[in-house]
């Protein structure tokens, strides 16, 4: 009974971590960048789920390999959790040593700085973080879906191997952090908001094309819809770390970009595996799954088109 327990309050205390350190480390990276890149500098932070990702599974597809069945059930699986030790001891020092931004310590100097931000947030710019959120529902829908409910699927369902299945995974991975970099980079030439409009709306085609794909139960073919799936993550996601910040004022910066960022992993990460599952279980077919997909991109895309296109004016 403590297990479930401890693991559900452990990762209450992640989302906790999570909340504040992704907007300090995105705003960290958009205040100090010079202009026109803006996006380069915000791409670093994006890139942490895609390495995390594959350090962590790579960890274990390593003892997998190295440890017997009874030595990785007793005592393997948790050296991985010991390791991360380290980079929290990491995390720490830097967050330590880190000084405040120029943009942030000139709304100091000016009193511009809110005394509670998320109240005047919720009071002046509720909107933009609705909107903000709903942008990247989209983000999470794809990485959740690829992610747990394909590598449950693709071993439970088509009898791919998990070895397998988490090996086309981690490849998808690194189609991910490339779609990262790339649009990252291309979102400082031709602008956040239009950059994320074409991922969404090629994310509305791939939706409808995902699980055809994994129903063949080919590697290869599954490979591509993991891949597709993921690398449209990373084109949507690299923007974001710009974007978000872009929206807000100063003094809310921080708040609301954090804000829209979590609400949008709640709703995107945290619901569609639990509705596949239904829809699935429910007699309605993989293929709703990817209906789904498609419905969450649209809903994405709506928030986008109401958003405006920021740039650096917007700091």
């Amino acid at each position: 009974m403590a297990a479930p327990v401890l693991l559900v309050l452990l990762r209450f205390t992640q989302g906790i971590g999570l909340g504040g350190e992704w907007g300090g480390a995105a705003l960290l990276a958009t205040e100090h960048a010079p202009p026109g890149k803006r996006g380069f500098y915000a791409m670093f932070p994006q890139l942490g789920p895609s390495v995390g990702f594959i350090a962590a599974n790579g960890l274990f597809l390593i003892l997998g390999a190295v440890l017997t069945d009874e030595q990785f059930v007793s005592w393997g699986w948790r050296l991985p959790f010991v390791a991360s030790l380290l980079l929290v001891v990491i995390g720490l020092y830097v967050r330590l040593k880190i000084s405040e931004t120029p943009v942030f310590q000139a709304a100091m100097d000016e009193r511009k700085i809110a005394k509670v931000p998320f109240v005047g947030l919720m009071r002046h710019q509720w909107r933009r973080v609705l909107l903000g959120a709903g942008a990247m529902v989209i983000t999470y829908t794809l990485f959740y879906t690829a992610t747990t409910y394909c590598l449950s699927y693709g071993t439970a369902t088509l009898g791919i191997p998990r070895t397998t299945m988490l090996a086309l995974t981690m490849i998808g991975v690194l189609f991910m952090a490339a779609g990262t970099v790339v649009s990252s980079l291309v979102s400082d030439r031709l602008g956040r908001r239009r950059t994320l409009i074409a991922g969404t709306g090629v994310a509305i085609a791939w939706g409808l094309v995902m699980f055809p794909l994994m129903q063949t139960a080919s590697v290869p073919l599954v490979g591509l819809a993991l891949s597709g799936a993921l690398a449209l993550m990373g084109l949507i996601f690299g923007p974001m770390g710009a974007f978000l910040p872009e929206l807000f004022r100063t003094e809310y910066r921080y708040s609301g970009a954090s804000v829209a960022y979590s609400l949008g992993g709640v709703l995107g990460g945290a619901v569609p595996p639990l509705i596949a599952t239904q829809m699935q279980a429910g007699g309605l077919g993989v293929f709703s799954v990817g209906v789904y997909v498609s419905a969450m991109a649209v809903l994405s895309l709506l928030c986008l088109l109401a958003l405006p296109e920021t740039g650096e004016e917007s700091m």
